[in-house]
């Protein structure tokens, strides 16, 4: 019998207009002075003023920081850190996407630091250098139900020196609170749902084909996978659809708390190309998902076989892969990488990079440049 290790996560606050209780969660954590961390476009909308304003009202001393970018660099949690020590803040509520989730909680750890940010990529024991103590406390409020980060114990950054995306972890990281209120998400766009959307799915994807022993995980992903399935095009079609918003927002976090058993291709290879594009993260797992899932077709094949009768699919592997096809046809996800503006001139750097990623090793076919420079290839020209 396999030796296992396994963490679950946060306390999750699941319910549509929950929003308004951020106060009565800052009291419950302690907090008093809340850095509210988000992104510039999330910032100038009326959802962001009106959450500023009950916490103003409540007589908490919050502020707010924006200067994120979609995938965040060094200089932004520099930014935010600087914000936080100068105005006596106590703790981060990280309000958005992935990016902005990652930010907030990055800043919160970075908070109460002495070293560069760097020194703790997820490597090694490198988590071990990091002074739990001067980690604030972070709520965290997603507006996007894809990356699942409101669960996670880690942020992702790009070094801008490098186009690396680099894995910030600590355990101390993991939001207290993870506030899932699907009124927020509504105005989210149709392309922006769609491809947030298919994130969710890459993450309990890759997650259940993750070779290793974690039958808890695996759970978790096929249900994930299931209420994809019912409700992204649902959510990407009618966007005003509470229900479809809400079910996509726990198959997101769902997604995150599965893949602690690993991921593989689909990100080892979306790291290096958003890093190097500054493309989106969910769009680009996306459109490498059939891709990977076909090269990884030998090692998953019986693993897929069960997952086509969850989902109530007739055909075993072929009409998992034929359903993925059609659900990015419905909800407008392009069929090639290059359809988004990648060409093909560097695409072994991008393999390069691809098997030097952490995901890499959650692959259940250990890949090496070869095999990814022609999934690459095949995904920029469109070659399934």
């Amino acid at each position: 019998m396999t030796s296992a290790n396994w963490n679950f996560p946060t306390s999750v606050r699941f319910g549509a207009g929950r929003a308004k209780e951020l106060p009565a969660m800052c009291e419950e954590l302690g907090i008093e002075r809340p850095l509210l961390v988000t992104d510039p476009g999330l910032a100038a909308l009326p959802m962001t003023a009106s959450i500023v304003g009950d916490l103003a009202a409540a007589g908490l001393g919050v502020k707010v920081f924006s200067a994120i970018r979609p995938n965040p660099v060094e200089e932004n949690v520099t930014q935010g850190v600087t914000m936080f020590r100068d105005n006596g803040m106590d703790g981060v509520i990280a309000l958005g996407g992935g990016s902005a989730l990652d930010a907030g909680k990055i800043i919160a750890m970075m908070s109460g630091q002495d070293r560069p940010v760097w020194d703790f990529v997820d490597e090694g024991d490198n988590w071990k250098r990091v002074n739990p103590e001067g980690i604030a406390p972070v709520i965290a409020v997603p507006t996007t139900a894809g990356t699942g980060s409101e669960v996670g114990r880690a942020g992702i950054l790009t070094n801008t020196e490098t186009h690396e995306k680099k894995i910030i972890f600590h355990p101390g990281m993991m939001p207290k609170i993870a506030l899932l209120d699907p009124q927020l998400t509504v105005g989210l766009p149709a392309g922006l749902t769609a491809a947030t959307g298919m994130d969710a799915l890459s993450h309990n994807l890759e997650a259940y084909c993750a070779p290793g022993y974690h039958p808890m995980a695996d759970g978790i992903a096929v249900e994930g996978i299931r209420l994809v399935k019912e409700n992204l095009p649902t959510a990407v079609l009618e966007p005003e659809n509470i229900e479809a918003r809400g079910h996509m927002l726990v198959a997101s976090a769902m997604g995150a708390t599965a893949f602690q058993k690993g991921l593989g291709a689909m990100h080892a290879l979306a790291h290096p190309l958003g890093g190097v594009y500054d493309a989106h993260h969910g769009m680009l797992n996306a459109i490498l998902m059939p891709y990977v899932l076909k090269a990884n077709r030998s090692a998953v094949e019986a693993r897929i076989d069960r997952l086509a009768a969850w989902l109530d699919l007739d055909g075993g592997f072929d009409a998992v892969l034929d359903w993925i096809l059609d659900l990015r046809r419905k909800i407008g996800i392009p069929h090639s990488l290059a359809e988004i503006g990648i060409g093909d001139d560097r695409l072994e750097e991008i393999a390069a990079m691809a098997v030097k990623d952490p995901s890499a090793g959650g692959n259940p076919i250990p890949f090496g440049e070869k095999e990814y420079l022609d999934i690459v290839t095949r995904a920029q020209k469109g070659d399934l």
